[in-house]
Parts: structure tokens; C-alpha cells; sequence
């Protein structure tokens, strides 16, 4: 069932899809991308990172949703604000929050980034959780690519490694960028028991986006890091000036050998 929607300022038709997963109809681009992303989704709550009734998240990266989702099977009463700044994943986010729990879920049409900016933005339709205000050098495809081979079982590499390239195709779309700190002002957010962020080599501009004072509200964080210009350490120094402590840095069983590491830090 496609969905049409229509990007200000776009000429094309953008095309929503429905899935299921289990017994709820998910709004989203590409039905076989869901599955996927929402078992990868749940590898975040390792390593004692966890939340409680009336716990505060910030989702950012929220694609269509599916982290925010997990957490509402599994938990009650958490108040989640996910960011999503590519049009088309922003709708369907929408209308899964709005068909979910509208009262707890809060979608925002932006992205988070060290200041307030129009940014043009590498959407993926054939993987859109790899979008990225930072599109893929060609050396950058080449070894994700090979990473993301050499970590597919044998019997699926010759059925998968043709598709591969289609993964890394892209299009331009406008999407807005915000800083965290207005946001937790505007909101009044007092706590942020759970930071999630999966942006794509964005992630350092994220963080620079948060006050010290900010980050005195945040309990835990899970942060994906495309470990670029040493950018692993650089995260970790400045969490660990922040207060938190490093709990682990793990690579999902798919990237392994890549540069895309997790790192989870609790206080």
C-alpha cells in the first residue's frame, strides 16, 4: 500500500509503505529494512544501560521509529522525543507515534547538531537508516561494503553481495538542524535518563550541541561512532569530562572490521 506524500520545495512524489511487525501495522519506506533495523535496535540496552517508569528519552536518528517502539513494548510511562530530519522518515515516524502512544511519543521534523541550520541531507531509499548529512566517500562505501560482505554467512553472500551497491544510492533532500540545548529550554526538560544516537557521522555535531549544564541531566548514553579522525577518543574524553563512565564499546556482529563502533556510558 503506498502512501504519497509530498516534500515542500520537491517535485517527486515520495512514497510511503505498511508493514507489520508482530501485530502492529508500521508505517514505513521499505518493509524488508524493518525487521532488521528493529533487531538492531534492541542491541542498546546492553551493558546495564536500562530506564524505569517515567524515565525521559531522547532519540536521535529516530528513522521511522522503531527504537522508540521497542521501548513502549517494554516499558511504560517513558516519555520519548525522537528527532528525524528526512521528510519522508519523519511522516512515518509521525504516524507510528500518533497510532502508538501520541501522549508519551513526541516526533520533532529536525535533526540535532552543534547549531541551527538547513542542511542538505544523502537520503538512502534502499537504506535509509545509512542517510547522512555527510554522504559516503567512494573509499568509504568500498569498506563498508567489504566489511559488511565478509560478515554475511556464506550462503547469503552471493545472493547479497550484487545488492550491496544499492545501498549507498542517494538522493539530495533538505532537512533542518537544531541544537539540543534550545530544545531541552523550550521543553523544560529537566532529566534525559536515556541519550540515543545514531546519525550517521554526525554524531560529534550532536553532542556539541548540548551545554555542560545539559549534560548534567543526562543519566546514560548509546551513541553509534564512524570512528573518523580518531573520533572515538575524542567522544570518550569528552563523556568521561562530562562525568560518565565507559561501560563498553562493542561493534555490532555485521560491522565487524568496519569503523562503526557502539559506545555505551553511564553515570
Amino acid at each position: 500500500m503506498g502512501i504519497a506524500i509530498r516534500e515542500i520545495g520537491v517535485d517527486y512524489p515520495m512514497q510511503l509503505d505498511i508493514t507489520t511487525l508482530g501485530d502492529t501495522h508500521i508505517y514505513c519506506v521499505n518493509p524488508k529494512e524493518v525487521p532488521i533495523v528493529y533487531n538492531q535496535v534492541q542491541s542498546y540496552f546492553q551493558y546495564d544501560i536500562s530506564l524505569n517508569d517515567g524515565d525521559v528519552v531522547f532519540d536521535v536518528g529516530a528513522n521511522i521509529g522503531l527504537f522508540a517502539l521497542w521501548i513502549n513494548r517494554h516499558y511504560s510511562n517513558i516519555d520519548i522525543y525522537a528527532f528525524e530530519p528526512v521528510p519522508i522518515l519523519f511522516e512515518a515516524l509521525n504516524r507510528n507515534f500518533q497510532q502508538t502512544d501520541p501522549e508519551h511519543m513526541k516526533a520533532f521534523p529536525f535533526g540535532l547538531g552543534h547549531e541551527n541550520a538547513r542542511v542538505t541531507f544523502a537520503y538512502h531509499p534502499n537504506a535509509t537508516a545509512m542517510s547522512t548529512a555527510y554522504p559516503y566517500t567512494q573509499s568509504e562505501q568500498i569498506e563498508l561494503q567489504e566489511a559488511i560482505f565478509k560478515n554475511l554467512p556464506k550462503s547469503a553472500q552471493d545472493e547479497f553481495s550484487p545488492m550491496l551497491h544499492l545501498f549507498f544510492e542517494n538522493e539530495p533532500v533538505q532537512g533542518q538542524l537544531r541544537t539540543a540545548s534550545e530544545v531541552i529550554r523550550e521543553h523544560n526538560i529537566s532529566k534525559i535518563d536515556l541519550l540515543k544516537i545514531d546519525v550517521e557521522k554526525a554524531e560529534l555535531d550532536v553532542m556539541r550541541g548540548f551545554t555542560p549544564e545539559d549534560w548534567s541531566k543526562v543519566k546514560q548514553v548509546v551513541v553509534e561512532i564512524h570512528n573518523i579522525d580518531n573520533r572515538l577518543n575524542t567522544i570518550q574524553s569528552l563523556l568521561s569530562q562530562m562525568g560518565f563512565t565507559i561501560a563498553a564499546i562493542n561493534q555490532e556482529e555485521g560491522l565487524k572490521g568496519s569503523n562503526i563502533y557502539n559506545l555505551y556510558v553511564t553515570r
